[in-house]
């Protein structure tokens, strides 16, 4: 392989596919510009179907438009729709105790509250960037002020209801590995002790907790003390969550000069994840899996979903930055290739979200609560940066 020029042209379709198509699909139909913030109920054609607008998306896509104008081109309207969001979360998505809501009307008013804290965490990785991109600092105390309210919620027992009955003691994957990547972001804005402790606290749970090396796998819910739930959901592999934490480690190792244990961790991580996820038959990354191969329960579990190819093609970059290992490389083009021939809609832009097993698509909507701006930009934008880093180390 020609990895110069393989990466090179992959740069230059990251590029064009964020600023040419992506970004203009949601400008145009998402952003709400009277009551400010972001719809994400759209479909195929970027018709609004649904005013309901969802909390995750007001910090998901508030971050996502102040990364690219820090890493990819610093144009005014993606600054200008970054504040947008960020002011729509400050008047209209917190409660009085600062818990933030999942669902909000057109203009604002609360339609629910979920027990997790994934609102908090797109809301504080969106302050953090943007006062990168805006030079306000005051932006980046407010995501350290979020990310302080997370840590209280999460550790004071009580203030969350739990997912189970006390019968079912467990904890959940999820928020243990996004806290990296929240922590990281923050990070970038400015330091304090508490979020690399944080980073620290996590991959060590991950490790001590999730990775079971009886199944190769990173397991989705476990006992209080990382013990094996022999159920289904207790038996569930996310390749890609997990394949989305190798790269959340692949980036922290990098941060600490390419720490030997973090690297093999998360590459041995992706390489399980890899061989769990990847459909040999039909290609593409699948949605679920049970560690001992009995038949998922989840009804989506042999769809093929956007963000898992997305999270998958950012990780096999890292992997070969990390490495020099081109197997990283023919993977990337396993996922991008087929990707690229089965989520992109070349009529009305924009990517489907949802297909099933065989590669077709199962609905045609281009975003709802769940689907909306982040996975795939924030690929593109990783993805160019991660080429321009591979090019720049080989030229060293």
């Amino acid at each position: 392989m020609d990895v110069k020029k393989y990466l090179r042209n992959w740069a230059e379709v990251y590029r064009k596919d964020l600023t040419d198509n992506i970004m203009p699909f949601w400008l145009n139909h998402g952003l709400d510009r009277e009551n400010g913030g972001v719809y994400t109920c759209l479909d195929r054609e970027g018709r609004l179907m649904d005013g309901t607008k969802s909390v995750w998306f007001q910090g998901r896509f508030g971050f996502i438009v102040a990364f690219a104008y820090n890493n990819i081109e610093r144009r005014q309207e993606w600054l200008e729709a970054s504040r947008s969001c960020i002011d729509f979360i400050i008047q209209h998505c917190c409660d009085e105790h600062g818990r933030m809501y999942f669902e909000v009307t057109a203009d604002g008013k609360p339609l629910r509250m979920r027990r997790y804290l994934f609102s908090e965490c797109f809301a504080a990785i969106a302050m953090s960037e943007y006062a990168i991109a805006s030079g306000d600092e005051s932006y980046a105390q407010r995501a350290l002020d979020m990310f302080r309210l997370i840590l209280h919620y999460k550790d004071t027992p009580g203030l969350l209801q739990p997912k189970y009955l006390p019968d079912m003691e467990c904890q959940g994957h999820s928020l243990t590995m996004i806290l990296i990547n929240t922590a990281s972001r923050l990070r970038a804005a400015l330091q304090d002790s508490m979020l690399d402790q944080q980073i620290e606290k996590s991959i060590q749970a991950l490790q001590r907790y999730f990775v079971h090396p009886e199944f190769k796998a990173v397991l989705e819910t476990v006992g209080p003390r990382g013990e094996f739930i022999d159920t289904c959901n207790g038996r569930v592999i996310n390749p890609g969550h997990c394949i989305e934490t190798s790269w959340f480690i692949l980036e922290e190792a990098r941060h600490r000069a390419w720490d030997e244990k973090l690297t093999d961790l998360a590459l041995t991580i992706l390489d399980w994840s890899w061989e769990w996820g990847w459909d040999k038959e039909y290609g593409g990354i699948i949605n679920f899996r049970d560690c001992r191969n009995f038949p998922p329960q989840d009804y989506s579990q042999d769809m093929k979903f956007w963000w898992p190819q997305t999270e998958t093609v950012i990780a096999c970059l890292y992997a070969y930055l990390a490495t020099d290992d081109e197997r990283h490389l023919l993977r990337h083009k396993q996922v991008s290739d087929w990707a690229y021939a089965h989520f992109p809609d070349p009529e009305y832009g924009e990517w489907y979200g949802y297909l099933h097993r065989d590669g077709t698509v199962a609905q045609t909507a281009k975003g709802n609560l769940f689907k909306g701006p982040f996975h795939i930009p924030r690929m593109l934008i990783k993805g160019y940066m991660l080429c321009n880093d591979i090019f720049k180390k080989h030229e060293e």
